[in-house]
């Protein structure tokens, strides 16, 4: 939970897919083995570190709704609102944040892709983490940044705080 005046991001890139069917559309490609192992390890580091979503805005390919229920069978407590969001498949920046601003609980996840998540997350934050797997934002990566605003509407580029940047492949 966040404190009155604080709002907190949890911007998450789909967990690796899987290309064995060629024919599939791009859209409906679900999570490999590395991809589902990934997925739980990312929910059971939320879960760890405090960092439960009440809100998830999750793209409407099958691979952020996969990333996302193996993210929710972890050992997250809290049950948050789910919106797919058609919008945010291969969705830029200026759409994410657009789709961010109509969020209405104080810590909320998003679901995405690249390009468009890399470039959404390096705008988002003040000063940006120091990993070298941030700029690429790899399958699964994961930044939580922090707002000093009281409502989503009020947030701008440049305005947040990383709290946490990780990155859990599923490799074992």
């Amino acid at each position: 939970m966040t404190p009155l005046g604080h709002r907190r991001l949890i911007l998450t890139r789909h967990a690796k897919s899987a290309w064995d069917d060629p024919g599939l559309p791009d859209h409906d490609r679900p999570l490999n083995e590395r991809g589902r192992r990934s997925a739980r390890a990312l929910g059971d580091w939320l879960a760890s570190r405090g960092y439960e979503p009440e809100e998830v805005l999750c793209s409407s390919s099958a691979r952020t709704q996969e990333t996302w229920a193996m993210v929710a069978g972890a050992a997250l407590e809290v049950r948050p609102i789910v919106r797919i969001e058609p919008g945010l498949y291969h969705a830029g920046p200026e759409k994410m944040l657009s789709i961010l601003k109509t969020a209405t609980y104080p810590t909320v996840m998003m679901l995405g892709h690249n390009p468009g998540i890399s470039e959404f997350a390096a705008l988002l934050p003040a000063r940006l983490p120091l990993d070298p797997d941030f700029r690429r934002y790899p399958t699964g990566a994961t930044l939580v940044v922090d707002f000093q605003v009281d409502d989503w509407s009020q947030v701008e580029p440049g305005q947040g705080s990383v709290m946490d940047f990780v990155r859990l492949d599923g490799r074992t």
